[in-house]
């Protein structure tokens, strides 16, 4: 299969422009040169504060969805035409699992900043079933580990939430 010249991995500026890259890369944060997965991750901390106080954990459960399902799109789109499995300009994958992490607990500085650590530690170290998920295909398999670390992070932030009393 020949790389689609339009969104090769070596020209970002078009991949920006076309509507999977723009999501798989969440508006170029995946062009980041260092830790653009964290950076993804610590962006999507004030997007999640901001949708649960105006729309609730019922909203940032919407948007999770939403961007689970905009990222298997994206990322298998992104995979196939690079063909490269996971591609570390997409990060959408973490937004998604940032986002599954903070379900559980209010807006609150502190369980943010413990959620997004416990996020990326999981998406890191990759426990089972997360480091199974990372080889399911496409943009299942570029999705669901990430979803799975943050069902992790998130079962940890909640039991500390509980135990701060939060």
């Amino acid at each position: 299969m020949k790389k689609s010249p339009e969104i090769s991995s070596d020209s970002p500026r078009k991949l920006i422009f076309h509507p999977a890259g723009m999501i798989a890369t969440c508006v170029g944060i995946g062009f980041l040169p260092v830790a653009p997965g964290t950076w993804a991750s610590l962006a999507a901390l004030p997007v999640a504060w901001i949708i649960v106080v105006n729309l609730g954990q019922l909203g940032l459960a919407i948007a999770a969805a939403g961007a689970l399902l905009a990222g298997i799109w994206a990322g298998g789109r992104i995979e196939t035409l690079q063909e490269e499995k996971d591609p570390s300009a997409v990060v959408i994958d973490e937004v998604a699992g940032q986002w599954v992490a903070l379900l559980a607990v209010p807006p609150d500085f502190v369980l943010y900043a413990i959620g997004f650590g416990l996020f990326r530690l999981a998406d890191i170290f990759k426990p089972w079933p997360v480091s199974w998920a990372e080889g399911l295909p496409g943009g299942f398999g570029v999705m669901m580990d990430d979803v799975l670390a943050g069902i992790y992070a998130g079962l940890g932030v909640y039991v500390i939430s509980v135990w701060l009393k939060v």
